[in-house]
Parts: structure tokens; sequence; C-alpha cells
């Protein structure tokens, strides 16, 4: 008997995957000169399956039995995914325009990934979450090459696909070895499986698929596709990947970890801990060195990771701490996307005169571009987590559940509490140095700064978020979905 469908409950996603069958045949009949309009197609398109998506908040049951559902995270994730849609929309209208690269084929190639994301959020099982993980990062191969004529595209492209194709099979290999132990790919079921016991098998397995996962969220060791996938890619790609991408490798992991391994999270839990020591220590380190300000971010991307990833640490002795685990890893996954597509955006205005974007070449935007230049300040010390910024109450959230798993025994969760306070005063060194460039360092002929209106618009937006949760933080207190666990 096939499981009942609710059509209501995945407007969404018909919504956008009929944009993307528009936007295909559009596209076909565009001459050059129009092919911009499949952007409008698109941002049309993403704004309807929005609208349909807020009131399926207080919402929860199955949308097609139980393997895809509805629930708080779910519909959090998709208004924070299809929120960056837009953004990313945005940021690539100019730069894509101008540039005459595929517009077509990169907007159809962008949604299919998105629609990824979309189901990712819902899925329960593991044969759900591996097609919504592969639809969103298949097009990412091929966007990261879309400069043909780049060979830094090029080998972005390449050593994307590469990574990428290794992670996937071992995570597939990964979720068959712990479908045979189990006997189900529920992961509400794997969870039942593993409370009467985890054969060493299942360990293996649960490790395969971390391992498998750590690629997507380019956790170290497992990170060195990202910074030249990064640089070679059109920097509205970057944004993508650093922001949407990443915080949907991390919507799975939450899943399987939070809900399907939660019974044998004492074996889990260490490994966690050191993945994020390792990811925010050597991420940070290594960013100091960059002179690149995309490198330099996707550096940055890699120690934020390592933040993102101590939550999964601290699971497994209570319930509560569970749940507030959870709540300050999602928390965190939204600050950091809005802050960093902001910073992201001003990158994109700069990459316009100077396609290198050097950190030198931010000199003098203080005085070229004041907005821009006060935008990415506050991008850059909420990256950092210093007040009043939304990125100091992620970090807070996090450092008071490490604080309360500490109190409640673990010795382990004091020591990544000082690791992230560490980390965090180091970041400030290479962050600071943009911002120096910006204000302190002087050109002789300051050229008149204009960034396309649609770029400045995600700027402004980002930068409303960022000041918004960090000076009112008691009105998203509660934002994190800490009714239920997944």
């Amino acid at each position: 008997m096939l499981p009942q469908i609710d059509y209501r409950a995945i407007a969404p996603e018909l919504i956008l995957a009929g944009t993307i069958m528009v936007v295909l045949v559009v596209d076909l009949f565009l001459r050059e000169r129009r092919k911009h309009w499949s952007m409008t197609v698109s941002f049309v398109g993403v704004a309807t399956a929005l609208g349909s998506t807020i009131p399926l908040f207080g919402r929860e049951g199955p949308a097609f039995g139980e393997t895809y559902v509805v629930d708080p995270f779910a519909v959090l994730l998709k208004i924070f995914f299809l929120a960056m849609a837009l953004g990313v929309l945005f940021l690539s209208q100019r730069y894509f325009r101008e540039g005459r690269f595929y517009q077509g084929e990169y907007y159809f190639l962008l949604l299919t990934s998105f629609l990824g994301m979309l189901t990712m959020a819902s899925s329960r099982d593991l044969l759900m979450l591996f097609i919504s993980l592969e639809l969103v990062s298949a097009p990412g191969f091929i966007i990261a090459g879309l400069r043909k004529r780049d060979p830094r595209s090029n080998e972005a492209a390449l050593k994307f696909f590469l990574i990428g194709i290794l992670a996937v099979a071992v995570m597939l290999y990964g979720m068959s070895l712990l479908y045979g132990v189990t006997g189900t790919i529920a992961l509400e079921g794997i969870a039942r499986s593993l409370q009467q016991g985890a054969e060493p098998l299942a360990i293996a397995a649960l490790l395969f698929v971390v391992v498998g996962f750590a690629f997507k969220i380019s956790a170290v060791p497992f990170h060195f596709w990202a910074p030249d996938t990064y640089e070679g890619s059109p920097v509205p790609v970057a944004a993508y990947l650093s922001t949407a991408s990443k915080a949907a490798g991390f919507a799975g992991l939450l899943q399987i970890m939070f809900v399907a391994f939660r019974p044998v999270a004492d074996v889990w839990a260490p490994v966690f801990a050191v993945l994020s020591i390792l990811t925010m220590t050597l991420g940070n380190l290594i960013a100091i060195q960059q002179r690149q300000v995309v490198r330099l971010l996707a550096y940055s991307s890699i120690a934020q990771a390592g933040y993102m990833l101590l939550p999964f640490a601290l699971v497994g002795l209570s319930p509560d701490l569970d749940q507030r685990a959870f709540g300050a890893a999602v928390l965190y996954i939204l600050i950091y996307g809005a802050t960093n597509l902001g910073a992201f955006g001003v990158v994109t205005s700069v990459s316009r005169e100077s396609p290198g974007v050097l950190v030198e070449d931010f000199a003098a935007l203080g005085q070229r571009a004041p907005g821009l230049s006060v935008a990415m300040t506050t991008f850059m010390i909420s990256l950092a987590g210093i007040p009043p910024t939304a990125g100091f109450i992620g970090k807070l959230f996090i450092f008071l559940v490490a604080i309360s798993a500490w109190q409640a025994g673990s010795t382990i969760a004091l020591v990544l509490a000082v690791a992230m306070v560490i980390n965090s005063v180091i970041s400030l060194y290479y962050y600071a140095a943009v911002v120096r460039q910006m204000f302190l360092v002087p050109i002789e002929r300051p050229g008149r700064f204009r960034s396309p209106v649609l770029v400045t618009g995600v700027v402004a937006a980002s930068l409303v978020v960022v000041l918004a949760v960090g000076i009112f933080p008691d009105l998203f207190a509660s934002f994190p979905p800490d009714a239920t666990l997944p």
C-alpha cells in the first residue's frame, strides 16, 4: 500500500521543481542578450516557494509516509535555504550577466541544488538523505567550473568532483553496512536497533558515514578541497558553497547523529571532540597566512565548521543537554549562513574591479564605499564572535551548553569551551586585517566605487539580521527548534 501524500506539505518542493523545469525550457527560447531573464524566473519561483513554506510553521507530521516529514526543524531549515537561494540569486545576476557565462544552465543547476536542500531537511531515512545529498552536490561540481577558460576554475571543479565522489563512495558503503546490520533505513528504526547493543560492524558503518559527511562540511582532515574550490569558483558560487551547501551537509549530519546514532553517542562524541578542535584550530591558523580574501573566507569557513561540530561532542549526557546542543548547533548554522553571505556580497562587489580579490584590494574602501565597509566590518567581528553581533550570540549558546556539560561531569566539554574561546581570539587577527585595509590604509587616488543594487540589498539584509540577533537576543532566544529533535 502506497503512503498517503500531503501535497500542501510538499508544496515548496513542487513549486521549486516546477521552476527548475520552466527555467530549463525558457532558456531554450531566449536570445543571448536576454539570457539574464532566467534569473527573474528563478527569483519568482524561489519567492513563491518561500511564501508557501511559511504557513507550514506549526505543522508536524508525515508528508510521504515516515520517509518524508514536516516538523519545526524541517520548516525552519527550508525557510533558511530558500532565503539563501534568494541571496545567491541576487549576487549572481550582475556577475554572470557581465561575465557572459552560461546563465540558463547556471540557474537551472543552482535551483536543482537548492531543491536537494529542501528535501534534505525533511528526509528521515538513509535513502532519502543520500538522494538529497547528491542532489545538492552534483550540480555544485558543474557550476564550480563554469569559467571554462580559467585553469583555476577547471581545477576547482575537478578537485571538488574527485573528492566529492570519494566522500559519496565512503558514505554509501557505510550506509549499506548500517542497513545490513540493523535491517532498516529509517533513522528512528536504526536508533531502536542500536539501543539493543551496537555490533563492531555498526560502529564501523557509523565511522564511514561520519567520514562522508566530514568531506561535505570540510572538516579537518577532510578539508583540503575547499580553499582551491572556493578560490577557483565564481564568487557567487563560492558564497553558495560556503553557506547553503555547508548548511545542507550539517542538516543531514544533525539528523544522522542526533536521531539514528544517539544511542551510541558514547562511541562517536569523542570523535567529534577531536574533529572540532582540529577543524577550528587548523582553519584559523592557516587563515592567518592568506592574502586572497576568498581563500581567507574559505579557511574561515573551515574554522566555523569546527565551532558547529562542538555541540556534537556534548551528546549523550542527558536528554535536556542533547536538546540544547541540537538547538545551539542549528542556531549557529543559521547565524553563520547570514553572516557569511553578507561578507561574500561585499567580496562580489569588490571583485568587479579587482578580480583577484586580494586583501590589499580592500584598501581605502572605507573612504570609497563607507556603507559597504561598515557592513563588512560588522560581518568580520560577527564571525570572530564579538558583541553586539549575531556571531557572539551563536558562540555564547554553544559555550553555555559546553559549560553545562562540564558541570554534568564531562571534562572534554571544558576543553572544548576553552579551545573555542582561544580560537575566537586567534581569528581576530585575520578578520582585523581586512578591516585595517578598509579604514587605515590610504591610496593615492581613490576612485568612485559602485556596488550593484541587488548585491547591496543582500549585504543590507544580512547586516540587519546580524545586528538584530546581536542587539535583541531575547527575541531569538527560542528560535532554534527546541520542542523536539527531528
